[in-house]
């Protein structure tokens, strides 16, 4: 196929790592991508659905591309991902220049998908969501190649009752552990210095396929590829962490002492509604755990503010216990209904405005104990992952172990070195601020 084609992939790192996979079945038949939407002869959109925001944004998306059918040289619009797995008809009758529509199972025939459209045909790729498409260890690499995700598998188990993920994405299917190895190995040929393991849970890997959490030997395979200098492992259910994975990652040189852990509130009571499988006090037992064996260990965690039944003593109980624990990283999302599912039946909902009233309070409480934390690293020498150079600035920009990509701070440093994207230096700290660090590199 000799076709132009443009991408648009919308959400998290896991629909990224879908959509670069996409890119590279379709690069093998000889597509050619282009970041000029008005010159694609193929529009695809990877959606996202998970709150309301993202399926908004997707069909803003969707229908701001839809355009280029009129004024550009698009032959077909393909919507794919969570939106279009869930709203498939809504958005093929609301949105008649979709062509096809491409569920979250479906990605890997997304060549035939192509070919069908451009022949004219109209498209409904919505496999069953217990399949597991077929693994592909080449992708497109769409960022600086310096930093790429490893999506170790794929939909999830524990239906909360606030997620529509399991409806969207199926059960829990552990990717195999070979062909990780071989697409972190591919990775690390074309540059990537950071691999950071993604999945809707990453601490369950493997007892689907394994009989066990298989975590630590996935760790301790990765840790042997040359090239990779760290690994960085995000989306950890504290009940699910274990003191052998903890062993693990103190073990192996180049994991990264950080954890995120999605505890989503710290009440029993919300936690009982929401459909977690953990209490406040398993939640405290495991992070003494976790900074007992990683004494430098990074915690980021998310949390929910507002779930329906939520009382002013819940979110107060909350407020102390973000401030008793002392996160290093913390991302608050005032609740988002979602149809579908148990919560979004309640009959207890919070106002909107207290809602995000409470979310400001928790973000306020974060600021000052992260403002506080990060003044202890002045006078300190850390190593910096290299992300780019500000010329407005003349400074480089980059991050330590504690900071993932895209969702922590910075590191704002100069040097006298012509740095690249991927290199590791020292970096003495001068100043700190609400959420970045300053300094200089140094010998």
């Amino acid at each position: 196929m000799s076709l132009n084609c443009y991408f648009a992939s919308l959400g998290c790192d896991k629909n990224l790592v879908d959509t670069e996979k996409m890119m590279a079945l379709l690069r093998d038949d000889g597509v050619i991508f282009t970041v000029d939407p008005a010159e694609a002869e193929v529009i695809i959109v990877n959606t996202c659905a998970f709150v309301l925001d993202a399926k908004e944004e997707s069909i803003e998306t969707i229908i701001e591309l839809a355009e280029y059918k009129k004024t550009g040289k698009c032959k077909a619009l393909i919507a794919a991902g969570c939106l279009a797995q869930r709203y498939s008809e809504e958005i093929r009758t609301e949105i008649p220049e979709i062509d096809a529509v491409i569920g979250t199972s479906g990605y890997d025939d997304i060549s035939k998908a192509v070919d069908q459209v451009i022949k004219g045909e109209r498209v409904e790729l919505l496999k069953d969501t217990a399949y597991l498409p077929k693994h592909l260890t080449k992708r497109v690499i769409t960022g600086s190649g310096a930093v790429n995700y490893l999506k170790i598998a794929e939909g999830c188990d524990k239906h909360c009752s606030y997620c529509i993920i399991p409806k969207l994405r199926g059960s829990y299917r552990s990717v195999p552990m070979d062909e990780l190895v071989e697409e972190a190995a591919l990775l690390a040929e074309k540059g990537t210095k950071e691999l950071i393991l993604v999945a809707q849970e990453t601490t369950v890997y493997g007892v689907d396929i394994y009989g066990k959490k298989s975590l630590p030997e996935l760790l301790e395979k990765l840790n042997a590829i040359d090239g990779i200098e760290w690994i960085r492992i995000m989306y950890c259910y504290p009940e699910e962490i274990t003191e052998e994975l903890l062993l693990a990652m103190k073990s192996l040189p180049k994991v990264c002492h950080y954890l995120d852990l999605p505890i989503q509130h710290c009440d029993d009571d919300i936690l009982k509604r929401m459909g977690r499988r953990t209490d406040e006090k398993d939640i405290r037992d495991k992070i003494d755990l976790i900074r007992h064996i990683l004494p430098d260990a990074t915690l980021r965690t998310t949390i929910i503010s507002g779930f329906p039944g939520e009382s002013e003593d819940a979110h107060n109980k909350l407020l102390d216990f973000v401030k008793d624990i002392k996160f290093d990283r913390l991302g608050v999302f005032a609740y988002s209904i979602e149809e579908g599912t148990p919560a979004a039946e309640f009959d207890d909902q919070i106002d909107e405005k207290l809602k995000i009233k409470r979310a400001d309070e928790i973000m306020l409480t974060q600021k000052e104990i992260i403002s506080a934390e990060n003044k202890r690293f002045i006078g300190k020498t850390m190593s910096v992952f290299t992300e780019g150079f500000l010329p407005e600035d003349n400074c480089y920009i980059g991050r330590t172990y504690r900071d993932a990509p895209d969702i922590d701070g910075y590191v704002f440093f100069e040097s006298d070195n012509n740095l690249m994207s991927g290199d590791i230096v020292k970096v003495y700290i001068e100043n700190a601020n609400d959420y970045d660090l300053k300094g200089r590199e140094t010998s």
